[in-house]
């Protein structure tokens, strides 16, 4: 994958929960500092969009109705907030100069997304740390992140998932379930294939982006992923 140079890595949130379910396990965060530390003496820029439900999913709370999809999102981007500061705080920590930008504004605690601002951190050799998703509801961190791949000229997007790729099943419950090694965004909507939600897909297909899906319990996940080293999917036009 040596064509792909600026990626965007989509993260889950859950992916840095402890054993312990604690939201947050320091070393995740510290082994996932330096695995984005090799990327990036790899050759790689990297920005980074992280979901927030290890601390709340703003879907799963409306649907118990007792609080609404607007505010239960406005709730998960705060949860965004959290985790992409605990990320940058690793990464500075690991030596490595990231920057923490939020969808929502709120200046006292990190820089306000703007397009240009964000391009000008990337030229720099900074990873970027993308909170808050879109900033809108109904949105989510998935769509969020093609959203700011194809802002910030991302050559691909990233995401890291409990799985090496796209499966034509859940390979956790079916035996015969199949990895495809490669899938159009067409065909990963018309499947109707989990790993995306069908907005994210087509995004991805409008801006003619491709998404690589990978596992991120890979020994040194991101950066083994994008120098094709471990199994993944490509899903591209």
């Amino acid at each position: 994958m040596k064509q792909f140079r600026r990626i965007l890595v989509k993260l889950s949130g859950e992916a840095l929960m402890a054993s312990d379910g604690f939201w947050l396990d320091p070393q995740t965060l510290s082994g996932l500092a330096e695995d984005i530390g090799r990327a990036t003496r790899a050759g790689f820029e990297i920005a980074i969009v992280i979901g927030g439900g290890n601390i709340i999913r703003g879907a799963r709370m409306s649907a118990a109705g007792w609080i609404d999809r607007p505010t239960a999102d406005s709730m998960g981007m705060l949860g965004t907030a959290m985790n992409s500061l605990a990320i940058e705080t690793a990464l500075n920590a690991a030596g490595i100069s990231a920057r923490t930008m939020s969808a929502v504004s709120m200046p006292s605690i990190c820089e306000t997304y703007a397009r240009q601002p964000a391009l000008h951190h990337l030229q720099k050799g900074q990873v970027l740390v993308l909170a808050g998703g879109t900033g809108n509801p109904f949105f989510t961190t998935d769509t969020a992140a093609v959203l700011r791949a194809a802002e910030l000229r991302c050559d691909a997007v990233l995401k890291a998932t409990q799985v090496d790729g796209v499966y034509s099943a859940d390979p956790k419950t079916d035996p015969k379930a199949v990895r495809y090694e490669r899938l159009t965004h067409d065909e990963a909507i018309s499947r109707d294939l989990k790993v995306m939600d069908t907005a994210a897909f087509a995004l991805a297909r409008e801006s003619r982006i491709p998404i690589i899906v990978g596992s991120i319990h890979a020994p040194s996940s991101v950066t083994a992923i994008l120098q094709g080293t471990v199994p993944s999917t490509i899903v591209a036009p």
